[in-house]
């Protein structure tokens, strides 16, 4: 059905979407990065990526377009990298698009509880949907740093064509049919990240991160797997692989939200600096538990610290001060 080079057209000019690009470029595929016109002219005077991918020099064969419609005209796929916020707006976009759509957000809509393909599955029903998540921090992919991915779709063989874009040398691709539960995974990671940060911003230490870890993985999976995921699917790259980079990494921009909310920053002045995917997720997130009945008492806290104003000793405090119960529970 498809050619091995492809015309594809990434959406979104920031580091995770930049660094794809490039990717998917040095493999030798007719790329089209789309982006805010300010920023695609200083790529294009630069070479480079300055805000986001700083001192990485970018191709200068590739076409790089302001306008949505001539970016996407005649693309066989397109990958889409743009804010969980922005992502339906950007979706709808695609009404008629009948090639590959490849999520590269990860993020759960408000009020719909939709993940980034669900909204795909919705606003563009004649493409053939899939995601590639992972524990992928951009300034390293777009390095040539070694790194593994997983690529998921519903259909085995739109998985395995994903799988096989990307996959190169230092980037290492597994295939995956749980679309669900690998987009779970790299969503849900993000509001443990807030809190692995709360943690180093309270200077606790080792041995508290990796309890927090553990047990922010058991609510991914207990949320995960009523939404229908399958509870192995956190295992593996998209659940413990991405959990445990974004909540260690010091570049990771969520759990750096909630270091610095730790440290007595404003939240407005932390988000004002950089998008953090699990701020609006973890709202998402929050609210689809409660729906489901399905307890996440870290989730819960991260909720109350960003959209209740709790003060996050206080958060930690009724955490760790919480009923003691079987670990399996």
């Amino acid at each position: 059905m498809y050619f091995w080079l492809m015309r594809i057209t990434v959406l979104g000019a920031g580091a995770w979407g930049t660094a794809l690009a490039k990717l998917l470029h040095e493999s030798g595929h007719d790329v089209v990065l789309w982006g805010h016109e300010e920023r695609l002219n200083t790529i294009h005077k630069q070479g480079c990526n300055e805000r986001y991918l700083p001192k990485i020099s970018l191709p200068k064969d590739w076409k790089l377009e302001a306008d949505h419609t001539s970016a996407i005209k005649n693309a066989t796929c397109a990958v889409m990298a743009v804010p969980s916020l922005n992502f339906r707006e950007r979706a709808e976009a695609l009404s008629n698009f009948n090639g590959i759509v490849i999520s590269a957000t990860k993020g759960i809509e408000n009020e719909s509880y939709l993940t980034m393909g669900g909204i795909l599955s919705e606003c563009a029903p004649m493409a053939q949907i899939a995601t590639i998540s992972g524990p992928s921090l951009a300034v390293e992919v777009a390095r040539g740093i070694p790194t593994a991915l997983v690529s998921a779709s519903a259909d085995e063989a739109i998985a395995k064509v994903v799988q096989d874009l990307f996959h190169r040398p230092t980037l290492r691709v597994y295939a995956s049919t749980d679309i669900m539960g690998v987009e779970l995974g790299g969503a849900l990671k993000n509001v443990v990240a807030i809190a692995a940060g709360v943690c180093d911003g309270f200077n606790f230490g080792d041995n508290a991160k990796a309890a927090l870890i553990t047990r922010g993985l058991a609510e991914i999976r207990r949320l995960g797997e009523a939404c229908g995921a399958m509870p192995e699917t956190f295992n593996g790259l998209s659940g413990m692989g991405d959990l445990t980079v974004t909540c260690f990494s010091k570049i990771s921009r969520n759990r750096t939200l909630g270091e610095r909310l730790a440290k007595g920053e404003t939240l407005d002045t932390v988000l004002a600096d950089a998008t953090a995917e699990g701020y609006p997720t973890t709202s998402a997130a929050h609210h689809l538990a409660h729906k489901l009945g399905i307890s996440t008492p870290i989730i819960n806290e991260v909720y109350s610290i960003l959209f209740e104003g709790k003060d996050a000793k206080k958060a930690v405090q009724d955490l760790l001060t919480r009923k003691s119960k079987a670990e399996a529970s």
